[in-house]
């Protein structure tokens, strides 16, 4: 009996050891801002900045959003319109890294941007309470009206975690 509480013990220790993965989503709030690249006319150059938090399902609860750039108002006011969004994460429990996906939409009077991208950055440790470092990188894609409407060539953007 001895001998299979030891054999237990080592096991659970040994699986505490290995690279697994656990879920880490309320920790990638905070302040997040976007610069993308790409695109033409008044749908170019477009860069915003971005106060959310992460909810336990992956969805954004966003609290404030604003375009920094002049060129967006013929496709969107400066306050964006409705945002909405999600950033699903993995955390490597090895090395506290953190990856996941993000998606993050903005529309308005009949316009629709959407941006699609993985997340990276680390956590401190401290049971998934802190993304740090936090950068998304991917492409983005705008629909609607005229001058508003960019669906292929390179359209790239980063976001950073403020």
């Amino acid at each position: 009996m001895k001998e299979v509480a030891i054999l237990l013990l080592v096991a659970l220790m040994l699986n505490g050891c290995n690279s697994s993965t656990a879920t880490v989503q309320t920790a990638a709030g905070g302040i997040w801002q976007a610069q993308m690249l790409g695109g033409n006319g008044p749908a170019s150059g477009f860069s915003f900045i971005s106060q959310f938090t992460v909810n336990g399902d992956g969805s954004l609860s966003i609290s404030s959003f604003q375009f920094l750039t002049s060129n967006s108002a013929q496709c969107f006011p400066v306050t964006g319109g409705t945002e909405t969004g999600s950033m699903i994460l993995t955390e490597n429990t090895t090395n506290f890294t953190v990856t996941g996906t993000f998606k993050f939409t903005v529309q308005s009077g009949g316009n629709t941007l959407t941006l699609n991208g993985t997340v990276t950055g680390t956590e401190n440790g401290l049971n998934g309470t802190t993304l740090s470092g936090g950068s998304i990188t991917g492409t983005w894609t705008l629909t609607g009206g005229a001058g508003c409407s960019v669906t292929t060539g390179n359209t790239s953007f980063t976001m950073t975690q403020s």
